[in-house]
């Protein structure tokens, strides 16, 4: 008993190669056919291998086969799988080579997808600076209304700034003015007033030492909107603050210099810190045999050093550590503030977010300005004095002839001088003690 169907034997095979062979030779090389495979047959109707009785007869002792496709003829519903055409994967419509298939992966546009690129990074750099300009513009105090201050003298070349620093306490708790070393007096004064100068001649950070002797011109009241008219009165200049705020000692800056202020710039101790902090601290050099002085918390030793927000604020509040001068206490804050400035402007802040933030925020929150002050105005001040800190600019104090009950004079001819270089945008070529 065999394993073939219905009594298929080896002898009924033959002794040929292959179907058809007439000779025991094997025939010559032919195209490969294909399997054909078509629906199946309904049970019982034969078309498969132990169909039963119902499964048709063989023709001509050879049981029936799977029909075939020849060389890729692709006859009537029969499965071709491509050898023939090289066909082997996807072949037929829509398949690699056919005539609406696939061709070979174009290559990549890099100049469309370079212009995509460029377009989304330039459309998201564009929305996060005008966010930024206008989260910065809105966070700018602008209190002081310089509409108010009468009789001023004519704008010269260039750009004035008048940059205070305060003693201001508001918002401080007891821990923060005991840990700050700043007193706890009521109201606010000038700890600092500078003028800066902005132009093509240079530019120059002149100190204005808070014990000037000035004289108290006609003025309007910031808040009464009532004149007072001058009598002549002299006082040192941080009295004209405490008398009557910004407008009052613009007023009395404008009057005794003859120089036209553009822009009011003011900052008071926590804020001033607290800038410090938010840049990482600043880098100084001590002078010589270093600095103690119990009442500002001063207590550094010679040499360079990084500051933080405490220190920063002691440095420059020293005085009784420089023998009592308040001359060489603005030498000092002309040169922390320059260092101040220099480091906001570096690369490390500006390009870091989350060193810029922090650092714009602590100090547009801490700032007081005009009410014409721009986002602009303030840039180019900190550029201005960065430009000082760098040596392309001028620092100096406001020249001094002497002194009288305890105030210091400036030196008239000199100032007059300094004052006609300023409006001119001029090189200053005056130099003060």
């Amino acid at each position: 008993m065999n394993d073939w169907p219905q009594g298929w034997s080896d002898d009924n095979r033959g002794n040929r190669y292959g179907r058809g062979s007439a000779s025991a030779q094997p025939e010559s090389a032919r195209v490969m056919r294909q399997v054909r495979r078509g629906s199946a047959a309904p049970r019982g109707q034969g078309g498969g291998y132990g169909s039963g009785p119902a499964s048709p007869p063989y023709t001509g002792g050879v049981p029936q086969q799977p029909s075939y496709v020849n060389g890729g003829e692709g006859q009537g519903d029969g499965y071709d799988s491509g050898y023939n055409t090289g066909q082997v994967y996807g072949g037929g419509p829509g398949g690699p080579g056919a005539g609406g298939g696939r061709g070979p992966r174009p290559a990549p546009d890099w100049r469309r997808r370079i212009k995509w690129t460029a377009i989304v990074v330039g459309t998201a750099l564009i929305v996060t600076t005008v966010g930024t300009y206008f989260w910065a513009d809105g966070k700018l105090n602008r209190e002081v209304d310089l509409s108010k201050v009468i009789d001023r003298p004519e704008a010269g070349e260039g750009t004035n700034y008048l940059i205070v620093g305060s003693d201001s306490r508001a918002g401080m708790s007891a821990e923060e003015k005991k840990k700050l070393h700043t007193g706890s007096a009521e109201g606010k004064r000038t700890d600092s007033v500078m003028i800066l100068h902005v132009g093509s001649g240079g530019d120059t950070l002149i100190s204005l030492p808070r014990d000037s002797d000035v004289e108290i011109p006609t003025f309007t009241g910031s808040e009464s909107g009532k004149t007072y008219q001058g009598t002549g009165r002299h006082v040192k200049l941080n009295a004209a603050y405490a008398e009557d705020g910004p407008e009052l000692l613009v007023r009395t800056v404008e009057y005794n210099t003859g120089l036209h202020i553009d822009h009011y710039v003011e900052i008071g101790f926590a804020g001033f810190a607290n800038i410090v902090d938010a840049v990482g601290g600043v880098e100084i050099e001590i002078p010589k045999g270093g600095m103690k002085d119990t009442k500002s918390g001063a207590d550094f030793e010679a040499g360079k050093q990084t500051l933080n927000g405490e220190q920063s604020l002691a440095f420059v509040r020293t005085r009784y550590a420089l023998q009592g001068s308040d001359l060489d206490r603005t030498k000092n804050q002309q040169k922390f503030l320059a260092a101040l400035a220099n480091q906001v402007a570096t690369p490390s802040t500006v390009l870091n977010p989350f060193k810029l933030y922090p650092t714009m925020g602590a100090g547009l929150d801490s700032l007081i300005v005009d009410k014409d002050m721009g986002l602009y105005d303030l840039a180019s001040m900190f550029w201005a004095m960065k430009s000082v800190n760098g040596g392309d600019g001028t620092s100096m104090n406001m020249p001094i002839s002497g002194s009288a009950n305890g105030n210091l004079l400036w030196d008239k001819a000199k100032v007059k001088t300094l004052v006609e270089e300023l409006n001119n945008d001029e090189k200053v070529t005056v130099s003060g003690e």
